[in-house]
């Protein structure tokens, strides 16, 4: 019996996915979170093998609940399912960590696939995230310029772009005001912006926030 957790902040999600993966004998749900801090107790609970969790979840979100999760619990897979497009987080969540990431727009059957798969040991690469891979290994020609950043200037560009404050932020990553600020001259210039509103702008625009 694989032991899931499941970290979305809609609860007609989790209901959804837990009465899927109740019909498969070999799938049991054991624990649900709407944030990411929840999401980091699921996984500090112990009670769970494979944690399924979307990425965009208020609080904290998950992109920052999974470098808290792999840096505590390096083994415990922790499966992406998204409403972004694999274009948008995919390859870069693969990199920090991931076990695999889906679109919530797959068949539902792939979902327990890929829990089968990441609960072995083993990375998820659906068609269409290997897709993406295999055009990263031909060159960076195409790549968009937030594909550059680091797992902590990509946390604090969405947060900026979100709107949240430099303050807030340090307290919230455990990092110091003047730590944060240096992240975000980074990620301007690595951008090649200029202000908050851009950032959020650029964000909306390659669809990193909704």
């Amino acid at each position: 019996m694989i032991r899931i957790g499941i970290a979305d902040d809609h609860a007609i999600v989790r209901d959804g996915l837990r009465r899927f993966l109740s019909d498969n004998v070999d799938l049991r749900v054991t624990g649900e979170a709407c944030n990411g801090r929840e999401a980091l107790e699921l996984a500090r609970g112990g009670d769970v093998d494979v944690l399924l969790m979307d990425i965009s979840m208020p609080d904290q979100s998950g992109i920052d609940a999974l470098a808290a999760i792999k840096a505590r619990f390096p083994d415990l897979p922790v499966l992406v399912l998204s409403g972004f497009p694999e274009s948008h987080y995919a390859t870069t969540l693969l990199r920090q960590g991931a076990s695999g990431y889906l679109n919530k727009e797959c068949d539902p059957e792939e979902i327990a696939t890929a829990i089968r798969t990441v609960y072995r040991g083993r990375k998820y690469i659906s068609p269409a995230v290997a897709e993406l891979l295999a055009d990263g290994l031909s060159g960076d020609g195409d790549k968009p310029p937030h594909d550059q950043l680091s797992e902590r200037e990509l946390q604090v560009f969405l947060r900026l772009a979100k709107g949240e404050t430099i303050g807030n932020m340090a307290k919230a990553m455990f990092l110091s005001v003047k730590t944060v600020s240096t992240y975000r001259t980074r990620v301007l210039e690595k951008l090649k912006l200029a202000s908050n509103s851009d950032l959020t702008y650029y964000a909306l625009k390659n669809g990193l926030i909704q």
